[in-house]
């Protein structure tokens, strides 16, 4: 992955995004992180509403997203994302602890790029973020709202 792509962290956990964060550095990421704790100040900065930070034109984002999130939950954030004709083609990676066969299949349905269930086992659930991302190391992501699209 370039670096110039900036990783979105939806996450209410800190714990949960602390360890996101750090493994995904211990992997090789030395992206820029920026971390979001509910879902309405995710949608918020991708659909340049309210106060805040909002994105920036010619960036290539990632959102690496929770759905259980409060005000806005990780459904609905996935559900606007992928219906903005700006924003569609961003890849979104759920991480959750839902691991139940129908809100995986739903979550693909409307758009998700990659399911990862939190591991209840701390070392298992470093290991699987480690592994990310190792796999985001070679991924390419499109810009959002820039020439590409």
């Amino acid at each position: 992955m370039k670096k110039e792509v900036v990783i979105i962290i939806a996450e209410d956990d800190d714990g949960h995004a602390e360890l996101i964060k750090k493994n995904l550095k211990r992997s090789g990421i030395a992206n820029q992180f920026l971390r979001f704790k509910d879902g309405e100040e995710t949608l918020n900065f991708f659909l340049r509403k309210g106060i805040g930070p909002h994105r920036k034109k010619k960036t290539p984002y990632l959102l690496l997203l929770d759905i259980r999130m409060p005000k806005v939950d990780g459904i609905d954030i996935l559900r606007q994302i992928k219906k903005d004709s700006e924003l569609c083609k961003m890849p979104v990676i759920i991480i959750t602890t839902t691991d139940d066969p129908r809100e995986v299949e739903n979550c693909h349905y409307l758009g998700c790029n990659n399911y990862i269930t939190k591991p209840v086992n701390y070392d298992k659930f470093v290991e699987s973020i480690r592994r990310l991302g190792y796999f985001l190391m070679v991924v390419e992501i499109p810009e959002v709202n820039g020439n590409t699209f």
